[in-house]
C-alpha cells in the first residue's frame, strides 16, 4: 500500500448493486483528483469494473486467492482477521493488508466478539502487512489503540454521525500521528 495514503472505502450493504456501481464510479471520479485511494467493501466486480484501487473482503465473500487471480497487478486487496491465524492465512493467500476487529463494542457488528486494542495488536504483530483497526473507534478510545502502536483505524459512525465530519476527521487523523 502506499505509504500514509488516504483511503476511502465504499461500503453499503443495503443499496442496489446497480446503484453500488453508480456511487463506485463517481466516488472513483472524485478520489481520483483527490489522491485518495478507493476501497470497495465486498464486491470485487464493482471494484473492478468502477476502476477502484482495491477490494476488501469478509469471510462471506469471494476469497482473496479468487480475487487475486481476478485482479490486475496493484491492486489492492484487503480482508478481515480477527486472530493472527486468520491474519497469516489471509496474507498467505494474498491479502495487501488486514482489517481486524472489532476493537471496541459497535452496534454494527453485535455477533462478533470484541477483540480489543490487544487483539489488534497481535494480529498486527503477526503478519507483515498493515494492518486496520476497525470497529466502535472514535475520539474517547483511539488513544487505546495509538498507546499499542496501532496507528491505521477505519471509522464509519463517529465521523458519519458528526454534525461536522470534517473536524471529527481531522481529530481523528491527528490523534493518529501524535
Amino acid at each position: 500500500m502506499k505509504g500514509g495514503a488516504d483511503i476511502l472505502q465504499l461500503r453499503h450493504k443495503t443499496l442496489a448493486r446497480g446503484e453500488l456501481l453508480e456511487l463506485a464510479r463517481r466516488l472513483r471520479d472524485l478520489t481520483s483528483v483527490a489522491g485518495v485511494l478507493l476501497i470497495v467493501n465486498d464486491h470485487l466486480d464493482i471494484a473492478l469494473i468502477a476502476g477502484a484501487d482495491g477490494v476488501h473482503l469478509g469471510p462471506d465473500d469471494v476469497s482473496v486467492e479468487s480475487a487475486r487471480r481476478l485482479a490486475p497487478e496493484g491492486f489492492l486487496v484487503g480482508a478481515s482477521a480477527s486472530s493472527p491465524e486468520a491474519a497469516r492465512l489471509a496474507v498467505g493467500a494474498g491479502a495487501d493488508y488486514i482489517g481486524s476487529g472489532p476493537a471496541f463494542s459497535t452496534p454494527v457488528k453485535k455477533e462478533k466478539g470484541v477483540i480489543g486494542p490487544a487483539g489488534v495488536a497481535a494480529v498486527a504483530a503477526a503478519v507483515d502487512v498493515p494492518v486496520f483497526a476497525i470497529g466502535g473507534i472514535d475520539e474517547s478510545n483511539i488513544a487505546q489503540l495509538t498507546s499499542l502502536g496501532i496507528r491505521r483505524v477505519c471509522v464509519i459512525r463517529a465521523i458519519a454521525g458528526s454534525r461536522d465530519p470534517e473536524s471529527v476527521t481531522r481529530r481523528l487523523r491527528a490523534m493518529l500521528t501524535e
